[in-house]
């Protein structure tokens, strides 16, 4: 019996006992308003609920009283081996082992649809992150991003929704300026600019530029010769990020240019509508938006007086585009420097009469801080200022550097140990993970060696303990999955699967799937095997969410 199976139980008992209470009280009553969850103290069941203290106002019921009706008609309910209500009314329900154990074929069955549902079909969401600016390679904050950034992606999408992975490609404005100046003084044999940018990097792109003009580059003039070196560095600097982060395994479906937003009309269109929806005023010669009255802590510029745009203005369009692209959900992915900028984005969300929190979502990620040696790692060889994705790469690979930048909140600042990283030890929780998984796979080769198959399924015959703590981690794995892409948080998966991991390797230490001996197989056997390939697959599933391989062998 899965979640679903016994949430659907729980509701056609409810719902008969809430009725007979109260006419009509049952009405709308739904297996989503009746909380289902795993106890913390195994000793205490299978699962849990404190549905009737929930519903006991509802129903004008004592908690308690209502709580033993339900435990009496769950009782009755297949699969069900008992039922306990404990202290003011919760519900501890147990799962006989046939019941519990029928899991592991499911799963089986199921393969990479496990754990994957259609809940948030109706979402239609835009997820921006990493959006570095195209003047250097990515640090290490916008790593995070791209790990973190795509796993979110790939739950989202697992439970439903349409999500597309947009990068805005910042190239417009003063940094950019900056880094052509940086790239001409480097052609030129010149010191860098105060304000530019530095690192062997800026030397390369450079002299790629150099290389591909057509014509000679050095009798432009000035303005032309920066204009050179800005179109094509620009060009060079972004195929580059981008090719770091395909090789990270991280594409985008849409990569969005600043600079269309000021050459299409669209900041025009976006003050037009909301001049219309009555937020524009002018004062002082410049076009202002009455964001006070939509909780920002002061009204803001949208047109300086001197008739230029001001840096809201792009993010006014940019919603604006993106609301008219047909999303109905905007994510974005900022860096902490940008926390005191959500309250502005959500009040021009507001602005547009959407609704904050909700068509637009703002996720803030804190720093990262690489650890070698028991000291932070501070610069690059290549940028010269700071550690880029290609540097954690280099020193841990794709798979680690990924898991390690995912299995954390990302609002919470992260220190990555590179010495744990690079152990194949149960110290390193991605060589845990993945190692349990190729775990799997020696475990079914070895079983088919002895003759071992899937040919019979008994799950009665599941009833060692740590057969029943692995299959109530499995059973979990839906449940992890709907609330990670709930709250945004991908750490969370990665989290479940060490735990499943380390559930497994006990399991494993106490179950044999093989006969010892000269011993014949038997139905025990061949049912653990199920239960072990179940096993493989969700941490199969869980690692591809996270864009991590899992290896077969180790």
């Amino acid at each position: 019996m899965d979640p679903a199976a016994l949430s659907a139980a729980l509701l056609a008992v409810i719902a008969p006992l809430a009725e007979a209470r109260r006419e009509g009280s049952s009405a709308g009553l739904t297996a989503a308003d009746l909380p289902l969850e795993r106890p913390k103290n195994r000793d205490h069941g299978d699962w849990a609920s404190n549905a009737a203290l929930k519903l006991s106002k509802v129903v004008g019921a004592n908690p308690r009283e209502f709580a033993a009706e339900i435990a009496a008609g769950l009782e009755a309910v297949d699969g069900v081996a008992s039922v306990e209500v404990a202290g003011p009314g919760f519900i501890n329900i147990r799962l006989d082992a046939a019941a519990a154990g029928a899991l592991a074929k499911l799963i089986v069955d199921q393969g990479a649809a496990f754990g994957t549902n259609e809940t948030r079909s109706d979402e239609i969401i835009n997820l921006e992150f990493v959006s570095a600016n195209p003047t250097g390679p990515i640090h290490l904050g916008g790593t995070r991003w791209a790990a973190a950034g795509d796993a979110l992606a790939r739950i989202l999408a697992s439970q439903g929704a349409k999500v597309t992975r947009e990068y805005y490609f910042n190239d417009h404005g003063a940094q950019i300026d900056r880094f052509a100046r940086s790239l001409v003084a480097a052609h030129q044999g010149d010191p860098t600019p105060e304000d530019g940018y530095g690192g062997a990097y800026i030397g390369d792109i450079a002299k790629r530029v150099a290389e591909a003009y057509d014509g000679d580059i050095d009798a432009l003039d000035a303005d032309a010769k920066q204009e050179a070196f800005r179109e094509l560095g620009v060009n060079f600097m972004f195929g580059e990020i981008k090719q770091s982060l395909h090789e990270f395994g991280v594409d985008f479906d849409v990569y969005f240019h600043e600079n269309d937003l000021h050459d299409s009309g669209a900041v025009e269109r976006a003050v037009a509508r909301l001049r219309e929806l009555g937020h524009i005023f002018e004062a002082d010669g410049a076009t202002w938006l009455r964001s006070t009255a939509f909780g920002d802590d002061k009204d803001r510029v949208v047109i300086k007086s001197d008739g230029n745009p001001a840096y809201i203005s792009g993010d006014l369009a940019y919603y604006l585009n993106k609301r008219e692209r047909g999303f109905n959900r905007c994510i974005i992915m900022l860096g902490a420097d940008h926390h005191g900028y959500v309250q502005r984005l959500m009040a021009m969300c507001a602005a547009f009469g959407d609704e904050p929190y909700v068509n637009l979502q703002v996720l803030i990620g804190q720093m990262v801080n690489l650890v070698r040696d028991g000291q932070p790692m501070r610069m690059s060889k290549r940028n010269g200022t700071v550690v880029t994705l290609e540097d954690l790469v280099e020193i841990v690979g794709v798979d680690a550097a990924r898991y390690a930048l995912t299995r954390s909140s990302a609002d919470s600042n992260l220190d990555i140990d590179l010495d744990v990283l690079q152990k194949r030890t149960n110290d390193n929780p991605v060589f845990y993970v993945q190692y349990a998984h190729a775990r799997t796979h020696n475990v079914a080769r070895n079983a088919h060696a002895s003759g071992v198959e899937r040919s019979e399924f008994a799950p009665e015959l599941l009833a060692h303990e740590s057969e029943s703590a692995l299959l109530g981690a499995l059973q979990e794995f839906p449940r992890i999955l709907a609330y990670a892409a709930e709250v945004r948080e991908p750490h969370r998966v990665a989290r479940y699967l060490e735990e499943l991991a380390g559930l497994y390797h006990r399991w494993y230490d106490n179950c044999r799937v093989i006969p010892q001996g000269d011993a014949p197989v038997e139905p025990v056997h061949r049912t653990r095997l199920w239960l072990n390939d179940a096993t493989g697959q969700v941490l199969r599933n869980g690692l591809t969410l996270l864009g991590v391989s899992a290896p077969e062998r180790m």
